[in-house]
C-alpha cells in the first residue's frame, strides 16, 4: 500500500514539474490571476463580474455564427500563447520573482494536475459503469441528458453560458472565503433536522 502512495505521489511530482515547464511563459500571468480569482481584494469579485458581463454583452451585440465565435476564440488563444509569454516579462518583470511565489506557482500547477487527475478519473467510473451496470448508466446518461436538454431550451443560450461562466470564474473565491462550506454545512443540518422529524412522525 505504501509502495503503492510513494509511486502516485512521485508520479504527481513528475506531471507537476512537467507543467510547470509547459506554463513557465505563463507564471506571472497564473499568479496574478489567481489572487483575483481567490478575491484577495474587495474589489475584485465585482471586476470579475463587470469583466465577464463586459464580454458578453459584446457577444450579444455582434451576435456572431458559431462558426465565427468559435474562430474568434481560437484566434484569440493562439495570440495570447504567442504573446503572453514574450509581453509578461517585460510587465511584470522576471527579475521579482521570489521564492514565495514560485511556490504558489508549484501549488497552483499542482492543483490543476490533481483536477485534470480527478476529471480522468470520473471519465474512467463512467466506463467502468458502462460495463459492470449498463441499464443504470443507460437511464442515468438519458435522464441527466434530457434535465441539460430541459435546461437549455427554458434559458438563453447565451445567458446560460454566462451564469456557468460566472459561477466558474467565482468558485475558487467562494471556496476560499470559505462561502461555499458555509451554506453545505447549513444545507446538510437543515437536511438532518427533516429527517429527525420524519424519523419522530413515523415513530
Amino acid at each position: 500500500m505504501a509502495e503503492g502512495d510513494n509511486r502516485s505521489t512521485n508520479l504527481l511530482a513528475a506531471e507537476t514539474a512537467s507543467l510547470e515547464e509547459q506554463l513557465q511563459g505563463w507564471g506571472e500571468v497564473m499568479l496574478m490571476a489567481d489572487k483575483v480569482l481567490r478575491w484577495e481584494r474587495a474589489w475584485f469579485p465585482p471586476a470579475i463580474m463587470g469583466v465577464v458581463s463586459l464580454v458578453f454583452l459584446t457577444i450579444y451585440y455582434l451576435d456572431p455564427s458559431v462558426l465565427s465565435g468559435v474562430s474568434c476564440f481560437v484566434m484569440f488563444l493562439c495570440l495570447a500563447d504567442y504573446l503572453v509569454p514574450i509581453l509578461a516579462p517585460r510587465i511584470f518583470g522576471s527579475n521579482k520573482w521570489t521564492t514565495e511565489q514560485q511556490q504558489r506557482f508549484h501549488e497552483i500547477c499542482s492543483n490543476l494536475v490533481k483536477t485534470r487527475r480527478r476529471a480522468v478519473g470520473w471519465w474512467k467510473r463512467l466506463f467502468t459503469l458502462k460495463e459492470e451496470k449498463p441499464k443504470m448508466y443507460f437511464m442515468t446518461m438519458i435522464i441527466s441528458l434530457a434535465a441539460v436538454a430541459w435546461v437549455g431550451q427554458q434559458v438563453h443560450n447565451l445567458l446560460l453560458t454566462y451564469l456557468i461562466v460566472t459561477f466558474l470564474l467565482f468558485l475558487p473565491g467562494l471556496n476560499q472565503h470559505g462561502i461555499i462550506s458555509k451554506y453545505v454545512g447549513m444545507a446538510k443540518r437543515e437536511i438532518n433536522k427533516l429527517l429527525k422529524q420524519k424519523e419522530k412522525k413515523n415513530e
